[in-house]
C-alpha cells in the first residue's frame, strides 16, 4: 500500500522530484529581514540536491513560511542547476513577506512553491 504523504510532503514533492532528476542543483537557503532578504553569505553553505526538500521540511514542521524556486541558466532551460529556498516566519499585517525576486539576467524560472502554512 502507498504511503499517505503529508500536507509538507505534498507541497515539497515536485521540489524533491526535481533535486532527484537534476543531482547537481545546489539550494540556497535565503532568509527574510524585514522587506529584504538575506543570502547565506558562503558558498560552502549551500544544500545538496538531496537535502533541499529535507532541509524545507524541518523548518516548515517548526512553523516557518517557504517561498522556492527552482532555476536553469537561460541557454538550457530544461537542465536546472539551482533552488533558492526563501523562508520567514509571521506574515501577518504587522510582518509582511517580502516579494521574492525575479530571476537573474540569464536564469529561468522552472519551477516554484509557496507554503504559508
Amino acid at each position: 500500500m502507498a504511503k499517505t504523504l503529508s500536507p509538507i510532503e505534498s507541497f515539497l514533492a515536485p521540489l524533491a522530484r526535481l533535486a532527484a532528476k537534476h543531482p547537481d542543483i545546489e539550494g540556497e537557503v535565503i532568509w527574510a529581514n524585514g522587506a529584504d532578504w538575506d543570502a547565506q553569505d558562503d558558498d560552502a553553505e549551500m544544500l545538496d540536491a538531496e537535502e533541499i526538500a529535507f532541509y524545507a521540511e524541518g523548518l516548515l514542521a517548526e512553523g516557518f513560511h517557504l517561498h522556492w524556486q527552482v532555476l536553469a541558466e537561460s541557454a538550457a532551460p530544461k537542465d536546472p542547476v539551482h533552488a533558492r529556498l526563501f523562508f520567514w516566519q509571521g506574515g501577518g499585517a504587522d510582518q509582511p513577506k517580502p516579494e521574492a525576486p525575479a530571476p537573474e539576467g540569464g536564469l529561468t524560472l522552472v519551477a516554484s512553491g509557496t507554503w504559508t502554512g
